[in-house]
């Protein structure tokens, strides 16, 4: 039995790998627009695991939600811009809704961990010199709470490995309650 990430995010696969020693990376490929957001973690686990039956499969997706609005990645620099603009000075909701998925013990357990992010007040030229770095470009929300050189986060509320994408915390509960060996700490 192999543990397969179902994603190919660095972020997801350095967070992992501070439980577990090894584990393999096999990205889902789905239509993300098909699905609810409750739905498509589950999806990119079961495409992997019906593929790969003896293994336990982990997929995630994070959204950023403003006033019940989903803010993705975005599809340029502009709307990078237009979202850290709108993000500025306010709070808002990073939900994570990961997938373990063992067709072979049938196990499927799906789970929501959401937190909180306040920003501070952002300058016109901070934003730009953010966005510039193209670091926004593929994340949700259009920032990475981990990019610290940019003062962008007054506080969150709730697990900054979750805002991050993968929310370790509950995963090493699951594990656990599996039985599944994680890495001497």
């Amino acid at each position: 039995m192999k543990i397969i990430l179902a994603s190919a995010s660095p972020r997801r696969k350095e967070l992992l790998s501070r439980i577990l020693s090894s584990f393999e990376i096999l990205p889902a490929n789905i239509d993300e627009e098909r699905f609810s957001l409750q739905e498509i973690s589950y999806q990119k686990a079961k495409i992997i695991g019906d593929q790969h039956p003896e293994d336990l499969v982990l997929s995630a997706d994070t959204v950023v939600l403003y006033q019940h609005k989903i803010l993705g990645k975005p599809k340029d620099e502009k709307e990078a811009i237009s979202m850290l603009q709108t993000l500025s000075s306010q709070k808002h909701e990073v939900s994570t809704f990961y997938t373990i998925y063992w067709k072979k013990k049938n196990i499927i357990r799906t789970r929501q961990v959401i937190s909180f992010v306040y920003f501070n007040p952002l300058s016109e030229q901070m934003i730009l010199d953010y966005v510039a770095t193209k670091s926004p470009l593929d994340k949700a929300g259009a920032y990475g709470i981990q990019d610290k050189q940019f003062p962008l986060i007054a506080k969150i509320e709730g697990d900054e490995e979750n805002i991050m994408g993968l929310p370790i915390k509950e995963i090493k509960e699951d594990f656990i309650s599996l039985g599944i060996p994680l890495k001497e700490e």
